[in-house]
């Protein structure tokens, strides 16, 4: 069974007895393909709606973005209410923020239900780097408010300080219904959930193939999946396995790298120091940075952007010296662990649910969202697959485009829109 990246999630995860690699040929009632948070939703949800379901994950579950991600809970979408509503009109995004409300209270209620370990906390706060951006911080409030969702305290630089004590920052604005958790503790804990419920998991099994039917018909190393349906839940990582797929639905998901770094142990008091209230934290520059504190007093720092897994020694002094930014106080603490990973990105920055064929689902590019977002997923892919996708295709509705310039030059584009924006945040 391959390993996990090395990380400090990975350094403190919770015991967990992986699932063999499928030998031989099955079939079933439906096929989720992809071991991370929306996948392993969709196959509890479809478990406990009585569906003979099978998952499978090329690694191990929880080996993407689900378990290396930056553990921040943050509700709603990557973009606000107003982004949403010039996309599909009031209505329905009072509908589709209704949804993202509950992907939150679904979250909490799987850790309780589960009693899944993951240092699940509550608290988040957006942070003002620059003094314009306490003007964007109270807008974005002004927003939220107009729109009916819940709006926090928003702090001036003197207040936010008594929650993050970096002389960097200039403000902050509290954001309801978020806050903070162990990534791959969470997803190892669902994936227990799922074996409970019935569903037959196979880890180190990759689909290098499929056959749309129906059946569909997915070909792996050791054997072949019949399936009636199939919930696709790869995001980033999913490959092109038939040119529907390939042609239609990667084009509309850019894989892009962000990092992280675990400092060594702080010790209570100088880690409290640094967070008082141990929310977690993020700032709104378009290239952001977020942090928090984890349970033994490191301060876990990510951040960054790259579109290739070159000059990783570069990534790992740049976001150092980001975080020194912050905390130079910290110059004389090592950093035990850096990683990175692969998030699916859209180009409006919402979800993109959809089909290949009526039997053939997916759901993809939570842009940063995911923590909460893919639970939510996985349960509508469910409820679609039973006979009931009004909520499925009312996520369906938000549009969505592929990224311009083709399998070529879509990349090239993208690294240059994202320079434009780094100018920007510095600027």
């Amino acid at each position: 069974m391959p390993p996990y990246v090395p990380s400090w999630y990975a350094d403190s995860a919770n015991a967990y007895t992986p699932a063999d690699p499928l030998t031989g040929d099955i079939r079933c009632d439906v096929l989720v393909v992809g071991g991370g948070y929306a996948g392993l939703s969709a196959a509890l949800e479809l478990a406990e709606r009585g569906f003979d379901t099978v998952l499978v994950e090329a690694r191990r579950v929880g080996w993407g973005a689900s378990g290396r991600n930056g553990g921040q809970i943050v509700g709603g979408f990557a973009q606000g209410p107003a982004a949403l509503d010039a996309l599909v009109g009031r209505a329905l995004t009072d509908d589709l923020y209704g949804l993202a409300d509950e992907a939150v209270a679904m979250l909490a209620e799987r850790v309780a239900r589960f009693a899944i370990a993951c240092d699940l906390r509550w608290g988040y706060l957006l942070l003002a780097v620059k003094d314009r951006q306490v003007g964007e911080l109270k807008a974005y409030a002004e927003e939220l408010q107009a729109y009916g969702r819940p709006v926090g305290p928003l702090y001036d630089a003197g207040a936010v300080r008594e929650h993050v004590a970096s002389r960097r920052v200039r403000g902050g604005l509290q954001i309801g219904g978020s806050g903070q958790l162990h990534p791959l503790n969470f997803a190892l804990g669902l994936a227990d959930a799922a074996r409970s419920a019935g569903v037959r998991l196979y880890e180190g099994t990759p689909v290098d193939g499929m056959v749309e039917g129906p059946p569909a018909v997915a070909v792996t190393p050791g054997g072949r999946i019949t399936a009636g349906f199939v919930a696709l839940a790869g995001n980033a990582y999913l490959p092109g396995l038939t040119p529907a797929i390939a042609s239609r639905v990667l084009p509309r998901v850019m894989p892009t790298g962000t990092f992280m770094l675990a400092t060594e142990p702080l010790g209570e008091s100088r880690a409290s120091a640094l967070m008082p209230s141990r929310q977690a934290a993020a700032d709104i520059n378009f290239v952001l940075n977020y942090f928090r504190l984890s349970p033994d007093h490191r301060l876990l720092f990510g951040g960054g952007v790259s579109y290739s897994t070159a000059q990783r020694d570069a990534h790992r002094r740049a976001l150092h010296r980001q975080m020194l930014a912050y905390f130079p106080g910290l110059d004389d603490v090592a950093v035990s662990h850096f990683w990175g990973g692969h998030v699916g990105i859209t180009i409006n920055r919402f979800p993109d649910f959809g089909r290949v064929a009526p039997h053939i689902l997916y759901a993809q590019g939570f842009s940063g969202q995911g923590v909460a977002l893919t639970g939510l997923a996985g349960r509508l892919l469910a409820e679609a697959i039973a006979g009931t996708a009004g909520r499925f295709d009312l996520m369906a509705r938000i549009p969505h485009r592929p990224f311009p310039g083709g399998r070529t030059l879509r990349m090239p584009a993208l690294v240059l829109a994202m320079l434009w924006y780094r100018l920007r945040d510095l600027l």
